[in-house]
């Protein structure tokens, strides 16, 4: 007869294999009465939003470094802000970290708030993060599901409806699962096991501290859950970046909407990314084709940017962008795709 999994299980397993992550306190300084910091807990949920904790952890340690406090971080230059952030991708996070950031130290005296409904009304912070924080910051016994979540659930239940449609029903069971006595480890417990044990691929049963409740592992089918809808086809879309560097050294570039990809950030002027763009230079110069594309995937969909640049006179006035002197210009601060073009292109106008 299969048991039935427990939380007590679970949090005696992750009391010896937590993971240490630079913004999680460990579950013995917890229980010895250290308490986490909301501000590094929001911090690293907001980050980690659609990215690996390999790719976040330098990241974190840059900003905690820069901004040890939310109050610090409200007080800083959006464009330092932004800058930092290059290479994480999914801009409107940063924006939307800056919003928060000074809501919470202007209208709540730089506290965060405790409870999950108060945490919504923050800038940027939807139900998974209100609950994280609440639950991990505070303690309180909120439901937390996210991707590692699912996968746990779908197999420990041998849930076969696929994802999306299947979400309702895992935070269903999710929900049954978390503890009023130390809800914030349990959370995190389950995000490790399914990141370390139950993994997508080829999970380690074995050695599982739910291995004797697993329905889907009774089954045999814990490696094809969870079942996911089959994927829609990514479009692809084209555009022109143009780069411009004056003789004196200082590229043309151009801040994009605050709303849309990329928002608020310094890139390349361009056209517009279609199945047709049209061609868009900032300015009248002799814009020169090299035959470089420069290929990125966003969530949404394939983009293929034709590259063309042009060596600018002193007295060069675009219709579009501001000209950074060279002394000012710090490539590592594009975005990734607007890094992409600047690594291939580059030496071209340098060296001509």
């Amino acid at each position: 007869m299969r048991e039935t999994a427990s939380a007590a299980d679970l949090l005696s397993w992750y009391d010896t294999h937590a993971r240490e992550l630079p913004w999680r306190v460990s579950p013995a300084a917890r229980q010895a009465g250290e308490v986490p910091d909301p501000y590094r807990v929001w911090l690293s949920e907001i980050m980690l939003q659609q990215t690996t904790v390999a790719a976040v952890k330098a990241y974190f340690l840059k900003f905690t470094n820069l901004w040890p406090s939310v109050t610090d971080l409200a007080n800083a230059a959006d464009d330092a802000v932004m800058a930092e952030w290059a290479g994480l991708g999914y801009y409107a996070r940063a924006r939307n970290l800056l919003k928060c950031a000074r809501v919470v130290a202007r209208e709540h005296d730089g506290v965060f708030p405790t409870t999950r409904e108060d945490l919504l009304t923050l800038p940027g912070i939807g139900p998974y993060t209100a609950s994280a924080i609440a639950t991990i910051a505070f303690d309180q016994p909120e439901t937390v599901v996210d991707g590692n979540v699912e996968r746990v659930m779908a197999r420990l239940h041998a849930v076969e409806t696929p994802l999306p449609r299947a979400k309702p029903e895992l935070t269903e069971h999710a929900a049954v699962l978390t503890p009023k006595d130390r809800p914030g480890d349990y959370a995190q417990a389950v995000m490790d096991l399914g990141a370390t044990i139950c993994t997508p691929r080829s999970p380690a049963c074995g050695i599982c501290p739910w291995i004797n409740a697993c329905a889907a592992r009774d089954l045999g089918i814990q490696a094809r859950l969870p079942a996911k809808e089959p994927k829609k086809a990514k479009p692809t879309r084209y555009g022109i970046a143009y780069l411009g560097r004056r003789t004196d050294g200082a590229w043309l570039l151009e801040r994009r909407p605050e709303k849309g990809l990329l928002g608020g950030m310094l890139g390349w002027p361009g056209s517009d990314w279609s199945d047709q763009p049209v061609d868009a230079p900032p300015l009248a110069a002799d814009w020169r084709d090299p035959g470089i594309e420069v290929r990125h995937t966003f969530t949404h969909f394939h983009l293929r940017l034709t590259v063309k640049i042009a060596e600018l006179p002193a007295t060069a006035a675009p219709n579009q962008g501001l000209f950074v002197p060279a002394a000012e210009f710090r490539p590592n601060s594009l975005p990734t795709v607007m890094r992409k073009a600047y690594d291939l292109a580059a030496a071209l106008l340098v060296d001509s």
